[in-house]
């Protein structure tokens, strides 16, 4: 499958690493604004095109899936100019600014019967089913709380401070603890308490977030692009708790019981980066069919979108793009 890449920044080496991994992905194309720029990341990592606009590659027949990994305020425009040509979609999270956007590209997907799936690599990790059977097995009990962060120390990445390029830590690194939440406690949120520290440019810095579900159970989040956190996962039970070591990125799952003494350790397999994961899922989607990966459907990508709008409702953050 010919694969491209729709803006060439740091995430999209990432992505570039990956695909280079994987047999049935032909790296065909990469796109930039910038033409040199396209032509250094295209050597870099093999790529047989490089093009000076977007409108170039989403131009060439031979372009079969794209993977927009451009700043969240952009991610509607592109993922829409992709799928306006024939393109199957894979865009990098947070998926869009809000649920609008959201469903206007799922309608699109839709009446064109073109894949379009969210690039949130934790929904793809063969973790993510390691730890839903540890909490099928019964060993936690009934199991009624989770907590789980993610912090890096992001001041000086410009479009994270920026409004207009929809910045804040919210739709970068909220998301992992909140999918973390959503993949784990499956019901439907009742209530959402959240709270923010608001940089001067108004997007927020550092956040916090309790979901209550309808089922009782409650989760307790926190993101943070100012302090560096041990991006730990924790789910409680009667029985016992575990714990998972990076929920962007999980190393090692561990589970305890009710003396606090370790009874299991679960360790991840081999990946080449973690990213091959999603790009996997959307090919068997493809030659199938299929206008949705069903480790991250639509549904699921909406549901998300609606809780991150009610979020920033509760701030009053708006942020440019949606001012009109």
């Amino acid at each position: 499958m010919k694969f491209a890449i729709l803006a060439p920044g740091k995430i999209a080496n990432s992505m570039a690493k990956a695909v280079s991994g994987i047999e049935k992905i032909e790296c065909y194309a990469v796109a930039s604004r910038d033409q040199e720029r396209a032509d250094i990341f295209a050597e870099k990592w093999g790529f047989e095109k490089a093009y000076g606009s977007y409108e170039a590659m989403v131009e060439d027949p031979q372009v079969e899936l794209v993977y927009v990994a451009s700043p969240h305020s952009h991610h509607y425009e592109h993922a829409k100019l992709c799928l306006e040509h024939g393109k199957h979609v894979l865009v990098e999270k947070a998926f869009t600014v809000n649920a609008q956007q959201a469903e206007e590209l799922i309608r699109l997907s839709r009446e064109k019967h073109l894949l379009l799936a969210e690039a949130i690599w934790t929904r793809y990790m063969p973790s993510r089913n390691m730890i839903n059977e540890i909490l099928a097995s019964g060993v936690l009990g009934k199991v009624t709380s989770l907590t789980a962060n993610l912090g890096y120390i992001l001041p000086h990445v410009e479009r994270m401070q920026n409004p207009e390029l929809a910045g804040g830590a919210l739709l970068d690194l909220g998301v992992y603890p909140i999918n973390f939440a959503l993949m784990a406690f499956q019901g439907e949120v009742k209530e959402v308490h959240a709270a923010a520290v608001m940089s001067p440019k108004g997007v927020d810095w550092v956040n916090s977030m309790t979901f209550i579900f309808e089922d009782g159970k409650m989760a307790v989040l926190h993101s943070d692009m100012l302090a560096q956190t041990d991006r730990q996962g924790v789910i409680s039970g009667d029985k016992g708790y575990l714990e998972v070591q990076n929920i962007n990125n999980c190393e090692e799952i561990r589970v305890f019981d009710l003396d606090r003494k370790m009874t299991a350790c679960y360790h991840v397999p081999e990946q080449i980066n973690g990213y091959e994961y999603e790009v996997l899922s959307c090919i068997k989607a493809i030659e199938e069919e299929k206008v949705e990966c069903p480790e991250m459907p639509h549904s699921e990508t909406l549901r998300v979108m609606k809780l991150l709008d009610g979020i920033r409702r509760q701030w009053g953050m708006v942020f440019p793009c949606e001012e009109s």
